[in-house]
């Protein structure tokens, strides 16, 4: 059983859409970076008496994913990528927390319809309360991802070599969640 870090109290936290965010990035032609992100609809963290009796849940909007780019992101939401015609959310749920320099958040990760176990490294960021008057934690996290292991296998041959789209896909995520009552 490991204590709780300093301010963050044991209670469920609502996590904030509009001051959080999901996003990815992966190599593009094996030379550089494509980054982009997926809006979060919803998820809690329910901050338990220690660390490892915490539990998150967390659903994102696929239809929304955003490269910046229009077209890119219509492809993304194509069958040669998420399917988001039939597969509109991706979600998250704890299957463990570990305490460490970091927290291991192990989970299930569901994305394009094919649910994978990932781990997260997730570092608590500290608490606050904000001009309204809301007690708010906040958390990052990251991890890297093979896409292949969730069935989104699409690319293009380069005339140089390599391909277009990297395999590995780093997910990073910047939560803010208000205390609930």
């Amino acid at each position: 059983m490991t204590a709780l870090p300093e301010g963050l109290v044991p209670a469920t936290y609502e996590i904030d859409p509009s001051h959080s965010q999901a996003s990815f990035s992966v190599r593009h032609a094996g030379i550089s970076k494509v980054r982009g992100t997926v809006p979060i609809n919803s998820g809690s963290i329910v901050v338990g008496e220690d660390v490892e009796s915490s539990t998150v849940t967390a659903e994102l909007d696929a239809t929304g994913i955003s490269t910046g780019d229009a077209n890119r992101d219509g492809h993304l939401q194509s069958a040669d990528f998420f399917s988001t015609e039939t597969n509109p959310t991706w979600t998250f749920t704890t299957t463990s927390v570990k305490a460490g320099e970091d927290f291991a958040v192990t989970g299930d990760l569901t994305i394009a319809g094919v649910t994978k176990p990932v781990e997260l490294t997730v570092d608590y960021t500290g608490s606050a309360v904000d001009a309204f008057g809301n007690p708010r934690a906040a958390f990052e996290g990251t991890t890297t991802i093979s896409r292949k292991e969730w069935g989104i296998t699409w690319n293009a041959a380069l005339e140089a070599g390599g391909v277009l789209v990297g395999d590995k896909v780093t997910i990073s995520l910047d939560i803010s969640a208000i205390k609930q009552a």
